[in-house]
């Protein structure tokens, strides 16, 4: 049962109960009841009470529930019979359990302009009960949805178990609203300030009060939530929020406006000008006055005085310090500062800027601050109010009245190599090196900051930078990456009239080649240049060009004289398999790639009969195809015409070609290729000469559009095979039978002239000498 009051009487609401019908009672000033049932699509609501808006619950079942509204325009004077109902149904997931509402008269007109409709026991993610109010705004139609407010992150809360009006606390003109969120922090409870608009509510809360926070142990902290009262006495609303076995009064606070200003003196630093001494050096000193406007508009009794602690830096994110503060670094420590609502106060802040090469950016003195109300409670910042102040010092630059200087770089190149894509220029072994002159010049006000921006092709590697040695102009270089150099010239001014003469030494690159080189500069600065004369800040020099590698090209073949012997000698059958091997070997600095073998390799005579075949290829690092065989200028050599020809090549036979395309390779590299053949015997055996060279040809070349150029001298190579016919010889048979006698009779003269000489008598040992002597005495 829920229960209202109106100027028309009581209003009681009655839920279904054990198959009872729900209905809303209203009894007229004259005791009469009046009975009103809800709309036929929430039938199943449960009224819990009444204001003017009835929130009801209606599902399905015990897990699927909806949140909706009833709304009776119930107009003055009106009967209620002349009752008009609007009913609204909520979303398929809302809540269960009970429910609350909470009228919000924004602009303080005495309408209610938002309806907030709390959902406590919302189901969020893993079916944590973590609450959702639901915003309405009152108007044509009736209600109109605007937006949830939530928790943030999810948790166990019931956000909106408890909800309550509050005055404007943030004094923006529009009131706020409070919701408590009584299971949040492990059931300690914690309490959501929201801001309200002239549109409404804000999604985000200002403010959350967690239970955690405070010195005593509160629990289920914002379980109701009251904000009407000023109990304390000092005009101002004190919020009091409900715990279990405890309420707590939360008193607001004023609020104030800082408008903080920063001026510095003089104006801007002079780069030249040197005023005064610090650390033991030249150096130019400042002064800033930091202020401060307070303003306020909280009405009340409270004390419009108050502290505020600041502190100051200079240049705080910049590597190497610039300027200090007097008797101070970089940093000062901070300071207390003593403020009246309505007055301006202004504190003195001394500095120093040391010489140093970084005049292009300002100096940036940054002021940060914050209300101190460590020794007693004080008012609290507005939203709006700043947190910080920064002011940026420049650098006076010497450009007239106007300190703007209107610069005019012209920048000019040249390259001391040509080359066409027609006629590209020839990079030999002997010559590795490009040379760009090039000239910068300032025709007009001071340039400021003058950078020279280096940018070469790949295929070059900076060896030198060296400016002209008459008039020295300082440079300093660095290299953003490994083909460009960035370059300060003249720092901190390039003045007018300068000009500067450096030469560029390039080396061409052994692993990276391009058809083109290409050097390009572009000065800048930080003075303005009109876009007229833009164009001579960059220039360009480029050349096309190619590579004359240093290249050995060879071939050996295991192979280099044959005889072939007449039928019914030995050997029987093909003759012999032998091996030809071209080498390619690179001596030279420059990796290569797109380099193709071209063997052509004598064959087929006429009539389609092989003299030589190919039989197999080797390859290592090579990819090879065999083409189809070539045909002479006329027609092929004879077999018969064969002692008329003193070679065999591609001029009087039929080739195999072998065109093999080789891989990368590298400095000091190799790359082999082997060609395996045979010998046909039948073809020598029938054919009538003595001796013939077949001549096998060889070809290194590069693919069409290569960088490579080649020399004649490393394009060419020769493998010679001479092939010999031997013919068989006929003996007499009275020279044999003479040649026989001859070797007898020289051998029995032989054994004669032995024989006198002594050659086979027996040598007597002493014993027997000694025994014969005996015998004879």
């Amino acid at each position: 049962m829920a229960f209202s009051l109106g100027w028309w009487g009581p209003m009681t609401g009655g839920a279904r109960y054990y198959g009872l019908r729900k209905k809303v009672t209203a009894f007229s000033p004259h005791g009469r009841p009046w009975k009103m049932s809800f709309p036929l699509r929430c039938r199943t609501m449960q009224p819990t009470w009444v204001t003017p808006f009835l929130p009801c619950f209606c599902g399905v079942g015990d897990a699927s529930f909806s949140l909706g509204l009833l709304g009776l325009d119930i107009e003055e004077r009106s009967s209620p019979s002349s009752l008009r109902k609007m009913g609204l149904c909520g979303s398929p997931r809302a809540s269960r359990g009970s429910s609350e509402l909470c009228p919000l008269d924004t602009d303080r007109d005495g309408t209610t302009d938002v309806l907030l409709v709390a959902a406590p026991m919302f189901l969020g993610p893993q079916n944590k009960e973590t609450g959702r109010v639901y915003v309405y705004l009152v108007g044509q139609p009736l209600l109109t949805f605007q937006g949830t407010l939530q928790p943030e992150p999810a948790q166990d809360a019931r956000f909106g178990f408890a909800m309550g009006a509050l005055p404007d606390l943030n004094q923006d003109g529009f009131a706020d609203v409070a919701v408590g969120a009584p299971l949040e922090d492990g059931h300690r409870g914690a309490l959501y300030l929201y801001h309200g608009t002239q549109n409404g509510v804000r999604p985000r809360p200002a403010q959350r009060i967690a239970a955690v926070s405070m010195p005593q142990a509160l629990s289920y902290f914002g379980r109701s939530v009251d904000g009407r009262l000023d109990l304390d006495g000092d005009d101002l609303v004190d919020v009091a929020v409900g715990a279990q076995g405890a309420a707590v009064l939360l008193s607001s606070q004023p609020i104030v406006h800082l408008a903080p200003s920063l001026d510095v003196s003089p104006p801007a630093i002079s780069v030249v000008q040197r005023d005064c001494r610090r650390r033991g050096q030249e150096a130019a000193c400042l002064s800033a006055a930091l202020c401060f406007q307070v303003t306020s508009r909280t009405r009340g009794r409270w004390d419009r005085r108050f502290h505020l602690r600041f502190t100051a830096s200079l240049d705080e994110w910049t590597a190497g310090a610039r300027a200090a503060f007097d008797g101070s670094g970089q940093r000062l420590s901070p300071r207390r500062l003593r403020l009246t609502v309505g007055n301006v106060t202004c504190e003195q802040l001394h500095f120093h800027v040391l010489d140093t090469s970084d005049y292009l950016r300002p100096v940036a003195l940054t002021v940060t601050f914050a209300l101190d109300n460590t020794t007693k409670p004080g008012p609290v910042l507005d939203e709006g109010s700043p947190t910080s102040i920064r002011k940026l010092v420049p650098f006076s630059k010497d450009c007239g009245p106007d300190n703007e200087c209107i610069t005019d770089l012209v920048l000019l190149a040249n390259m001391d190599i040509r080359g066409s894509r027609e006629d590209p220029f020839l990079v030999r072994g002997g010559r590795r090196k490009v040379l760009v002159s090039a000239t910068l010049e300032n025709r007009m006000e001071n340039a400021y900051n003058t950078s020279l921006r280096l940018s070469f092709s790949r295929n070059l590697h900076l060896a030198s930078f060296t400016p002209q040695r008459d008039r020295p102009v300082k440079v300093e270089c660095a290299a953003p990456a490994p083909h460009a150099r960035l370059c300060g010239v003249g720092h901190p001014v390039f003045p007018t009239g300068a000009k500067m003469t450096f030469l560029l030494e390039f080396e061409f690159s052994c692993s990276s080649l391009l058809s083109q080189v290409l050097v390009r500069l572009t000065a800048t600065s930080s003075s303005r240049e009109g876009s007229g004369t833009l164009r001579d800040n960059t220039a360009e020099a480029s050349a096309y060009v190619q590579y004359e590698p240093h290249l050995l090209f060879s071939s050996e073949s295991t192979l280099h004289r044959y005889e072939v012997h007449p039928y019914g000698t030995l050997p029987v059958g093909p003759g012999p398999e032998f091996k030809t091997t071209l080498r390619v070997q690179n001596l030279g600095c420059y990796v290569v790639s797109g380099l193709i073998i071209s063997a052509f390799l004598p064959a087929v005579a006429h009539g389609g009969n092989y003299f030589l075949s190919l039989s197999q290829v080797i390859t290592n690092n090579a990819s090879c195809i065999v083409q189809n065989l070539t045909e002479p200028p006329g027609p092929p050599v004879h077999p018969e015409d064969l002692q008329h020809s003193s070679r065999l090549n591609g001029s009087n036979t039929r080739c195999q070609v072998v065109r093999c395309h080789l891989g990368w390779l590298a400095k000091g590299a190799e790359v082999s290729v082997g060609l395996l053949r045979l010998v046909h015997n039948e073809f020598f055996r029938k054919a009538k000469f003595k001796s013939v060279t077949v001549v096998s040809t060889f070809e290194l070349g590069a693919e069409e559009g290569s960088v490579l150029q080649l020399t004649e001298a490393s394009r060419w190579s020769e493998s010679l095979l001479e092939v010999i016919q031997t013919r068989p010889i006929l003996i007499s048979l009275w020279i044999l039978i003479g040649s026989v006698l001859g070797g007898l009779l020289l051998l029995a003269l032989l054994v004669f002239c032995l024989w006198k000489l002594g050659f086979f008598a027996r040598k007597k040992i002493p014993e027997e000498e000694k025994r014969e002597e005996k015998l004879e005495q």
